[in-house]
């Protein structure tokens, strides 16, 4: 059979828009041009598409990191969800460096491709990871800039932590009945040394040699909410009643209370509080559409 010429399915096509095979086109009608295919999306951030594609690409990431540390799949539950979670906190911190003004040069970009190249060897050995790591030049230039903007956004949340914070200074002892925790508690009262009966009784291995001392901590520091709860409820010198936590029963005692020089953990724990507020801030009045995720 022979093929319709192209330019006879052209003219049908011309034809079609004017009403007629033999109708007389206006000649300054411009041609037909071709719609581009939407390409499916994972997600929507006020505006702004995640592409299926590029979540797919994602998951494929997590899944051969997780791989590499023996990690089953199985015991993560819903990662997938996980994952997009992480790609639209990522979009909203962008999104807040540039609506604060923040640009990152292309050429900033390119000198970081550079430079991740040389460190893995040249650029062959730079396109053979990114190939491995499904990604195209263009999709890691993108995931780069997104990054980079990220990260400044993070900085400038950061700033607002500084280097002191109300804190308390407090300890506890931690025993394994509510008898022994009574006993001790009725020594305390009677005027025995808190110090001394935590490093005679205490279970806590890291606070018994210092006498029960937790050392200095922000407000939603300690693994053991009961314990920091309690410490900021008491003032400096009072100990608290028996506390029963997932560990055991504790005595807590406030030893200081006030501004304090943070320590590199709670530094690091408040910064990661102030972004996590944040997102949670900023989640709360954007437009975020998630589409169905197999």
């Amino acid at each position: 059979m022979n093929r319709v010429p192209a330019a006879f399915l052209a003219v049908l096509a011309l034809a079609a828009c004017n009403g007629g095979l033999f109708g007389t086109p206006s000649p300054t009608s411009p041609p037909p041009t071709a719609t581009p295919t939407p390409q499916p999306l994972a997600a929507s951030v006020n505006g702004e598409g995640i592409l299926l594609s590029d979540f797919e690409d994602e998951i494929a990431r997590f899944e051969a990191a997780q791989a590499v540390l023996g990690t089953d799949l199985a015991s993560l539950g819903d990662y997938r969800s996980r994952v997009l979670q992480a790609l639209i906190d990522r979009a909203l911190l962008a999104q807040g460096a540039v609506a604060q003004g923040t640009e990152v040069d292309p050429a900033a970009v390119e000198a970081e491709v550079e430079t991740l190249a040389e460190a893995r060897g040249g650029s062959e050995a730079m396109g053979a990871w990114m190939a491995e790591n499904r990604y195209t030049l263009d999709s890691f230039k993108e995931a780069l800039r997104e990054d980079m903007l990220s990260a400044a956004m993070v900085e400038e949340i950061d700033r607002d932590v500084g280097e002191f914070a109300e804190q308390v200074r407090a300890a506890h002892i931690l025993v394994a009945s509510r008898e022994e925790a009574d006993s001790l508690s009725a020594e305390l009262a009677a005027g025995a040394d808190f110090g001394d009966l935590a490093r005679a009784s205490s279970l806590d291995p890291s606070s018994r040699p210092a006498g029960g001392d937790l050392g200095w901590f922000p407000a939603r520091f300690l693994l053991v909410p009961e314990v920091d709860m309690a410490a900021w409820e008491l003032a400096p010198g009072e100990t608290s009643d028996v506390i029963e936590s997932a560990l055991g029963y504790h005595i807590v005692r406030v030893l200081e209370r006030g501004e304090h020089a943070l320590s590199p953990d709670a530094r690091r724990f408040l910064r990661e509080r102030a972004v996590r507020d944040w997102l949670q801030a900023r989640r709360a009045v954007a437009a975020i559409e998630t589409y169905a995720v197999p």
